[in-house]
């Protein structure tokens, strides 16, 4: 099942994506999709209704409505850097021997398609292709990746946008170079766990202005994301509807020599296979 989010910010509608280009409506059955929805039983407890509108033909095209983020704003965002021995290499840094964590704010999630603002006094800022947990059911002190593959809502394509500057040259943690306004586009829609096979050989891709930049794929990752999510219950209470983006493969700008920086009006496009594509337009700062 696809979950998504549909209309303008601030009054999306939940929904369930169906073949290309349609959806089946869900705001008369469950009002978002949040917490509450995945504390009442999430994905399974709307099925039924799903295959019954299906099967009566109350489907509805897409057409030009806004595709919001396929959650509504999480508890959290938590973050892993450094997730990918590819991507270490790149920056010259030694692949952990655990997770880096840090966590960025939910505020600055947004839909697949919407445009990502560079903030004020940005000289540096980048792209990162990721693949997003969504956590379905709260945990805490997981003591197996199979326990935690049962609190898992679904996986979800997300750019973990970030400015570098901000990040690496400003002191203290990487909180100030991930939480600008915008800086995590997600969706567009939350794949649940049945539709992929194998999240651990996913290929990942992002475009800009029509030029790969990155080209990997989750089997990389030296964590994988059930270890992710069992590593990171040990140190915090895992909420229903948080999202964990589970680091990047190489290709981001800061390990291009010379690096290369995000302008207004560049555009992105990135995609996972299975969890969709996106698209962003660059634009300056308020």
């Amino acid at each position: 099942m696809k979950l998504l989010r549909i209309g303008d910010p601030g009054a999306e509608r939940p929904a369930v994506h169906v073949g290309d280009s349609h959806y089946v409506d869900l705001s008369d059955v469950v009002d978002d999709i949040d917490a509450t929805f995945f504390g009442v039983g999430g994905a399974e407890s709307i099925r039924a209704v799903v295959a019954s509108r299906i099967a009566n033909g109350k489907v509805r095209e897409i057409g030009a409505q806004r595709i919001g983020a396929p959650i509504a704003r999480p508890h959290q965002i938590i973050c892993v850097g450094l997730n990918y021995s590819d991507h270490a290499k790149e920056t010259g840094q030694e692949v952990p021997d655990e997770p880096i964590l840090f966590t960025k704010s939910p505020n600055t999630l947004v839909g697949p398609y919407d445009d990502v603002r560079i903030p004020r006094g940005a000289t540096k800022t980048d792209w990162e292709v990721e693949l997003g947990v969504v956590i379905g059911s709260r945990a805490s002190y997981l003591e197996s990746t199979e326990q935690a593959r049962e609190v898992i809502a679904g996986w979800v394509l997300v750019n973990d946008v970030s400015e570098r500057a901000f990040q690496m040259e400003r002191g203290g943690q990487w909180l100030k170079g991930k939480s600008a306004e915008t800086f995590n586009p997600a969706g567009p829609w939350l794949v649940t766990p049945d539709e992929i096979e194998n999240v651990c050989g996913l290929r990942m891709t992002l475009d800009v202005n029509g030029v790969r930049r990155q080209d990997g794929s989750t089997s990389t990752m030296i964590f994988d994301p059930y270890e992710v999510v069992r590593y990171i219950s040990q140190f915090m209470v895992l909420e229903p509807g948080d999202l964990i983006n589970t680091g990047t493969p190489p290709g981001v700008g800061m390990g291009f020599r010379p690096p290369i920086w995000l302008h207004e009006g560049d555009v992105m496009e990135l995609a996972i296979d299975g969890l969709g594509r996106q698209r962003q337009t660059v634009i300056g700062p308020r």
